[in-house]
Formats: C-alpha cells, structure tokens, sequence
C-alpha cells in the first residue's frame, strides 16, 4: 500500500485508488487468505476511507484576485461606455451540446404520466448533435441562439455573431458602428484564438465596416458571464424534463423561453459543416488591424475595418 496511499495531515484519514478485490489478490500472492469484505473492515480499522475527486486546484494559469477585480471593473466601465451611445454589447458562449432523439432530458416537467425516453443515450441512434452558440444583446435583452450540427469552432463562433447581425444586429443599432463582445477565456472564443481574432477583422470589421472591441472574462470567472444567467440557465429551465427529439423541438423550446423581465429568444439552425484545426499564419496575424488595452492587452484588444 505503500504507492498506493494518500492522506489528510492534519485529521490522519488514508486513503487508497486500489479496489478492496485488488488489495485481498495481493494479499493472497503472499499467502494471506482473506476475502475483499475482511480488507474492507481493516482498512476502516486502519483509518482509510472511499475519497471521491475535489475540484480544488487552480487552473495552470494563475489569475489574482486583485486581476480578477480589476478586469471586472474594467468590463463594466467598457459596459457603461458603450451604452452612452447605444452601440451594441452583447454577451456570447457556447451552450451545453445535446444529443437529438428521443433521449433523457435532465429536470422535471408537469404532465398527467411520464415520457418514456430510450434507456440508453447511444450516438449512433441519435439524429444529430446541436451546438447552441449563444448571443445575448444586454441593453435589449434579447437572446439569439444559432443551432450548430458539426464542431464548436472560432470560425462557427464568428459566423454566428456575423449572421446575428445582418439578420438582426444591424437594424437594431442602426446609429452605431461599434460592439463590444464580453467572451469567457475558452472554447472556440478563447482570447488565445488567432482564428477568432482574424476572422473578426475579415468577416465582422471589414464586411460590415464595424469596429469591435472583445473584453474577456478572466481564467476561471465564466460564470460571471451575463450569458449564462440571464439566457442559457432560463432555456435549460423551458426544456427541463423534455426530451429534444427533433431541431424542430429544440427551436420551440428555444423561442418560446421567456422570463418576467421581458427576455425574448431568436433561433436559428446552421447547416454549415465546419472543421476543427484551422491555422492562421504570423503574416495573416500580422495584417490584423488590431490595438490592445492597456489593462490587460491578452484580454481586452479592438479590431478596426481595414480599408484598401
């Protein structure tokens, strides 16, 4: 038990990855006959216990507390100033990715007997996957969800803020030319991303002549992020209990989330097929019309339009 033994310093509880099966076979190789419940009794005898994992340790990249704060305050002061003007702030962030059909659905609805669902959640008798890629216009309180079927990628990232605002963007903030995206640190619109910095330049800045400025939340803070609260938590609470059988259903349920303080919710279903591991160069890195911040430039950055 040697290798196999952790422990707490301060109350002396032990514990131990091997299975009670596992340490009586051992035992017997030294000829010591017991059985897996007898290694049991022992091992409480001697002060060891089950453990399960605790998510306890920070992330590889260390952000203070003061960094955290002073981000935090740096958003909101981003956040007041882009609504003196009434330029667009939107929040945005990947959603849980579901599995399509007849599926168990987590939480629980009203309805007179319950709906039976497959046993099993198996891929291959699923119709498809949905990746909701979520944008949420703060000053409106608006949602618009766009329903991926292939990879949550910068490029889907981007084409869905940029298929936002010439569906809806556009009409909506017709006296502004700016827009702030508030993102968390990771996924597909990570701040380390050179694709989603790019395509922002090519498909966002220069198609439709828009300045845009990205404040990220900082490593670990992504709960914080008013997407998660304000519209990817109520639409979990629409579908709770309901089995997302079709696109059609998840679309309904999408559309029809509302909440007392007036939230609306646009869907739409992308067909694209994108692919992950798309490379930008240092030359195309390089073109970018980018300035970062002074606080915390690997967080805070804006992209111009470039003009020929």
């Amino acid at each position: 038990m040697e290798y196999e033994t952790a422990g707490d310093p301060v109350t002396g509880l032990k514990w131990t990855k091997k299975t009670t099966e596992k340490i009586a076979d051992e035992l017997r190789l030294n000829g010591i006959n017991v059985c897996a419940n007898t290694v049991r009794k022992l091992l409480k005898k001697m002060n060891y216990s089950l453990r399960v994992n605790h998510k306890k340790k920070s992330s590889t990249v260390t952000v203070t507390v003061d960094e955290r704060d002073q981000q935090f305050t740096y958003i909101k002061d981003q956040r007041k100033l882009f609504s003196q003007d009434s330029s667009a702030t939107i929040s945005v962030d990947t959603k849980k990715r579901e599995t399509i059909g007849n599926f168990k659905n987590a939480g629980r609805s009203w309805c007179d007997k319950p709906i039976l669902v497959q046993d099993h959640d198996f891929r291959s008798e699923s119709d498809g996957i949905a990746i909701p890629y979520g944008i949420y216009e703060v000053l409106r309180n608006i949602g618009n969800i766009f329903i991926g079927k292939t990879y949550d990628t910068p490029a889907f990232a981007v084409d869905s803020i940029e298929l936002w605002w010439r569906l809806w963007g556009k009409q909506r903030y017709l006296t502004s030319n700016w827009l702030l995206i508030l993102a968390d640190q990771g996924g597909s619109n990570s701040s380390r991303s050179r694709v989603w910095k790019y395509l922002i330049q090519q498909k966002l800045c220069n198609l439709h002549n828009l300045s845009v400025t990205v404040c990220h939340y900082p490593p670990g803070a992504s709960k914080w992020n008013l997407i998660e609260h304000r519209l990817f938590s109520e639409i979990s609470k629409n579908w709770a209990g309901r089995p997302l059988d079709s696109y059609e259903t998840m679309v309904k349920y999408i559309k029809t989330t509302t909440t007392k303080t007036g939230l609306k919710v646009n869907c739409h279903v992308v067909d694209k097929h994108y692919e992950k591991g798309e490379k930008i160069t240092d030359e195309q890195m390089a073109s970018l019309c980018l300035k970062k911040h002074v606080v915390f430039p690997r967080w805070n950055y804006t992209l111009f339009p470039q003009f020929n």
